[in-house]
């Protein structure tokens, strides 16, 4: 979920960009103007902020399996920071709003087979490893999870285990798919034609459109394909992208308002409930609108270049490391963390970062001798003309 540029605007494994002269656009479909260099670090930086929220809320969070790995509800062991860890979950919103942005970014001026080549490429060495291992540690007799049943784990390496009704290897892998069907409709609707300012704004006012009606007749195909609960979050951040080319256009502020409005509607919607003793924790709707607006915020921030100050090296492996460390962290934290705290005793908070320094341990692993290696390699193939 979760996703970074590669080439002409930015890299595999950290968000390096290219950021864009503003154009002076009116209706025409010009080519991309003469860029200038410069990386935007802080984008994976929030990147790593996302996932970091992520792996709080389900560690610390909710309840599930994970109390399997405590042995009590996390609500015991973080007595007053799991109502804190229970916002964590919206990290997946920030994340699409991150997507919107890079992938509007990598896919201006590219072909769809360059465009297929770098997305294939950068999801799926990573994701094929975690499956793999995922699958492998929890089939030993000494890990009391359940493993999925060896054809549903073959089916889960096309990433497309959740429309085929197939059990997930990966429970995070529900925002791949989500990630999927938006890298679908951008390529056939921008990325195919050939990307400019007019097609985008059209693509986010037509998207936003259909999907508020998919939502008001409940039709399941439509809801499948349009993703009415996850499109204000890509929508705005495909908005944040035009504002990165030109901070003076008011459709792509129109667009990133309008998303906001709608998407703090659905995350409260979604997470939102009255209070009540029998939940694992009591989400005020204020903070969760708040979490969602720190997510449009801070990748305007990044847009308009408040944030190029952030430029520092170490936040390029922060985002090198962060696709790997969200596919993994989960269902290998309840093994860690089951190891720390029940076999050697660590204290709660001790075993918390543990896992997480365990979790990136592993994530830098994945990224050295799969993503470098296989990444390429994918890439190249995929993009080579054939006769």
């Amino acid at each position: 979920m979760i996703d970074t540029p590669e080439e002409a605007r930015g890299t595999l494994n950290g968000t390096v960009v290219r950021t864009v002269l503003p154009p002076a656009e009116t209706t025409a479909a010009p080519g991309p103007p003469a860029p200038r260099e410069n990386r935007l670090r802080a984008l994976d930086g929030l990147r790593l902020v996302a996932a970091l929220m992520v792996a709080a809320y389900h560690y610390g969070g909710r309840d599930g399996e994970v109390v399997q790995a405590w042995g009590t509800s996390p609500s015991h062991q973080f007595p007053t920071l799991h109502h804190l860890f229970a916002y964590g979950c919206l990290g997946v919103q920030v994340f699409f709003v991150i997507s919107g942005f890079v992938i509007c970014m990598s896919g201006w001026g590219r072909s769809l087979r360059s465009f297929f080549a770098s997305r294939a490429s950068r999801l799926l060495p990573a994701y094929w490893a975690a499956i793999i291992i995922v699958t492998a540690v929890f089939a030993l007799p000494v890990v009391a999870y359940k493993t999925v049943s060896p054809s549903d784990a073959l089916v889960n390496l096309t990433m497309l285990q959740q429309p085929l009704g197939v059990d997930r290897v990966l429970g995070v892998c529900w925002t791949l798919w989500a990630e999927v069907r938006f890298y679908a409709l951008f390529a056939l609707c921008i990325v195919l034609p050939g990307a400019n300012r007019q097609r985008v704004i059209l693509f986010c006012a037509g998207w936003t459109l259909a999907a508020a009606i998919a939502q008001g007749v409940n039709e399941p195909l439509l809801n499948m394909v349009l993703m009415p609960e996850y499109a204000p979050y890509f929508i705005g951040g495909v908005g944040l992208y035009l504002v990165h080319r030109d901070r003076r256009d008011a459709y792509a502020w129109g667009i990133v308002a309008v998303s906001w409005l709608i998407g703090q509607h659905e995350a409260v919607q979604d997470l939102w409930h009255a209070p009540n003793p029998a939940f694992f924790s009591t989400r005020s709707a204020y903070v969760i609108i708040l979490v969602v607006t720190f997510g449009y915020v801070a990748v305007a921030a990044i847009a308009l270049g408040w944030l190029r100050w952030a430029n520092w090296r170490w936040l390029t492996v922060a985002g090198a490391l962060t696709y790997p460390f969200y596919l993994v962290h989960e269902h290998l934290g309840w093994v860690a963390i089951k190891a720390y705290h029940r076999t050697l005793h660590l204290p709660s908070y001790g075993t918390f970062l543990a896992t997480i320094a365990t979790m990136l341990l592993l994530a830098w692993l994945l990224n050295r001798f799969v993503e470098n290696r296989l990444t390429p390699k994918l890439r190249t193939a995929l993009a080579k003309p054939r006769p």
